[in-house]
């Protein structure tokens, strides 16, 4: 390409990549504390990184993360640093407010002085996906204007949704309205409205002066000085001013919220693309959450790549008996990302304190980090206040902590509790050890053929004595998916109290508590790329509040007396002792893992693999499926004729494909079929058609003896 002198020729693309360069090591330095010159001093000018590398803000992970490249639609990420504290930044000028009529001039003024089209990305950012292609190789930039990092701000806060922002906190200039008609195709920015908390934004003026000395490359004067070739004016100083942005997967969210932008614009994302090539732009695609600065990425619509999500798994690079690992075994557990394992170190590495009881800095670093990953639970389940959620084991503690605090108050002699055939053993034997105190009764709903639960009969079990029903979301053992919504309904008809057993759900699903109105809803937190030792209980604040502590100890006190204690209000009162500290803010990173794919992406796709799944697994001979619900999560349980479920197992297992052989902790359901175990693979993001693959080609050999192939070198 060659290139023509800034400062008299026509500029051209090389030129506009170099400013674009700049103004990302310049955001970069201010929003994400990235360590390098002053401000004030001229950067070297180093290569563009090629279209679609992920900005270099924090070490990449090997390969590139579907959080960084948006698999599925997933806003890409940049790692914040991993302390959360104060960030140091170095100082940026001051400077005015823009007014509304710099913000529409300033499109144009980069137009003038650039030669370029300024391409509003509110409009779309895939308007810059011909010229990317079509160009010398060298990405587009943009600007994701979402405000500092929450690492910046003070240490003690109180969470706020993530799924759902706050209302503004007074605001101390009036929301921003776009005219009428308007000049260039520039999107305003959200409000300007920094809260008392944060004070007055600084201001942001990239005013960059090209020099004489250089032809090819371009070089900011040493004090960013605007020439008459290039001058914003003095106005053009946008603040990025904070929209709702949730923090990093370690740092708890500020206890406020600036008021978003109009729902009709996208935050202010200015990028250059040559004159001549016009691209058609696509729909808007949603506000970054973030503060960064980001490569070029296609739109959301982009196709989910399950092999990018694999990457971010180390574990999947194994090799077992020499080949490679096809992990198939999800509904017992979910293997862990990257993000997760570093998070997990992170927290011992800088964090590691017992958390409420202290005034030093690790102990609020710990407490800040465990309550934020209460909070993105609260988002996860879309409960109604981080209050709602208690934080247990996992799914089984969970239960029993329903079974013997509501329970041991609520249900006596004569009462009756309804659930299913289709339980976990979890969810069958804290019912029956709470009968079995109390003298209630047990009773169980049936299910088909097919493995539904057959509401007519389930409805005629509830009654003036049912005190609670307990339902699963998800069969384990079929992956039948329970019509949770209505048995809830009517189970409140009858007066009845009801908990769900979401631990097979989670992952697979979006789940909204107080759209399916259940009283109770638990989980596990290894279910869906989380540590094992943690998981959570939603209650409605009305229940909790009124049941007793389950275990007594530290923690869950407001004080003690040898006469009597006075206890915690909810949820702290259910957490005695110290809790999975590190597991919690693993939890909380996974939560963000998976939100940032998409819990959507992720329902539709694995929907699609079962049914490919299930199609070439029906070409297997002598195989037989159990449990062919038509609304079925990923699961596939089967038994193969002639052959003992223990023994498929072994024989998968030695070519690297590991599959549940057994009961699944679900007895009851598999003697409906009559049947004592099943083979069972599971599904999650990571597994791939090539994993379906593999799964039908090894059990072909198994049924018709034919040898295993070789393991590759």
């Amino acid at each position: 390409m060659t290139t023509s002198d800034p400062t008299g020729g026509a500029p051209n693309d090389e030129f506009a990549l170099s400013l674009a360069s700049e103004i990302q090591r310049v955001a970069n330095a201010y929003f994400m504390g990235v360590p390098g010159p002053a401000l004030n001093a001229p950067p070297a000018v180093s290569p563009s990184p090629p279209v679609g590398a992920p900005v270099p803000i924090a070490p990449p992970n090997p390969g590139p993360s579907a959080l960084a490249v948006g698999a599925g639609g997933a806003a890409p990420s940049v790692s914040a640093p991993p302390v959360p504290g104060i960030v140091h930044r170095p100082p940026l000028a001051a400077g005015p407010l823009p007014d509304e009529a710099s913000l529409r001039a300033a499109p144009a003024m980069f137009a003038d002085s650039l030669g370029t089209t300024p391409v509003a990305l509110a409009q779309g950012p895939n308007a810059l996906g011909s010229a990317a292609q079509e160009g010398s190789g060298s990405p587009l930039y943009f600007l994701a204007l979402a405000g500092p990092p929450q690492a910046a701000l003070a240490p003690a806060f109180t969470p706020t949704p993530v799924s759902a922002p706050a209302a503004p906190a007074s605001p101390t200039t009036a929301p921003f309205t776009p005219p009428a008609a308007a000049s260039t195709p520039f999107a305003p920015s959200p409000p300007f409205a920094p809260t008392s908390a944060l004070g007055s934004a600084p201001a942001f003026a990239p005013a960059f002066a090209p020099t004489p000395a250089s032809a090819s490359a371009f070089a900011p004067t040493p004090a960013f000085a605007p020439t008459p070739a290039f001058a914003p004016t003095p106005a053009f100083a946008p603040t990025f001013a904070p929209a709702f942005a949730p923090a990093p997967a370690f740092a708890l969210e500020p206890a406020f919220a600036l008021e978003p932008a109009p729902a009709f614009i996208s935050a202010p994302e200015l990028a250059f693309a040559p004159t001549p090539r016009s691209p058609t732009p696509p729909s808007p695609t949603p506000n970054e959450y973030r503060p960064e600065v980001v490569p070029y990425v296609a739109s959301g619509a982009r196709p989910f790549d399950p092999n990018v999500v694999k990457r971010d798994f180390p574990i999947l690079r194994e090799r077992v008996h020499g080949r490679p690992l096809v992990w198939l075994d999800n509904a017992a557990t979910t293997q862990k990302p990257q993000s997760v394992i570093d998070r997990i170190s992170a927290y011992y590495e800088h964090e590691n304190s017992n958390v409420h009881r202290a005034a030093h800095t690790l102990a609020a670093r710990a407490t800040d980090a465990y309550e934020s990953a209460r909070d993105k639970v609260r988002g996860l389940l879309h409960a109604p206040s981080p209050k709602d959620i208690v934080f247990v084991r996992g799914a089984t503690e969970g239960i029993n902590l329903v079974a013997k605090s509501w329970g041991d108050r609520h249900v006596g002699a004569g009462d009756e509790i309804v659930i299913t055939w289709l339980e976990h053993h979890a969810n069958i034997v804290p019912w029956q050890q709470l009968c079995a105190l109390k003298g209630a009764r047990l009773r169980v709903a049936p299910v088909d053929d097919r493995g539904q639960v057959i509401l007519e009969q389930y409805e005629r079990l509830l009654g003036p004595k049912t005190r609670i029903a307990s339902i699963p979301h998800v069969s384990n053992a079929l992956g039948t998916i329970v019509p949770v919504r209505e048995m809830i309904e009517m189970a409140h008809r009858h007066g009845a109290v009801v908990h769900v057993d979401g631990a097979q759900a989670v992952s697979h699903m979006p789940v909204d508590v107080q759209a399916l109105d259940c009283d109770f809803y638990t989980f596990s937190g290894h279910k869906i790329f989380a540590p094992m030792g943690i998981g959570a209980v939603f209650g409605k604040s009305s229940l909790l509040e009124t049941m007793p502590p389950w275990q007594g100890g530290g923690n869950m006190i407001q004080d003690v007396t040898f006469e009597k204690t006075t206890y915690q209000g909810a949820p702290w009162r259910f957490e005695a002792g110290t809790g999975s500290i590190a597991d919690a803010v693993g939890l909380g990173a996974a939560i963000d893992y998976v939100q940032a794919i998409g819990l959507d992406v992720i329902e539709r796709y694995e929907h699609e693999l079962r049914l490919y799944a299930e199609e070439k697994l029906a070409q297997v001979p002598g195989l037989k499926m159990i449990g062919t619900a038509p609304d079925k999560a990923g699961v596939l349980s089967f038994v193969l004729d002639g052959v003992r479920t223990e023994d498929v197992g072994a024989a998968l297992d030695q070519e690297g494909i590991a599959v549940r052989s057994g009961h699944h902790c679900a007895q009851p359901i598999l003697r409906r079929f009559g049947l004592e175990s099943t083979v069972r693979a599971s599904l999650a993001p990571y597994n791939t058609q090539e994993d379906i693959d593999a799964l039908e080609s090894a059990l072909r050999r198994l049924q018709t003896g034919r040898p295993s192939p070789p393991p590759l070198s």
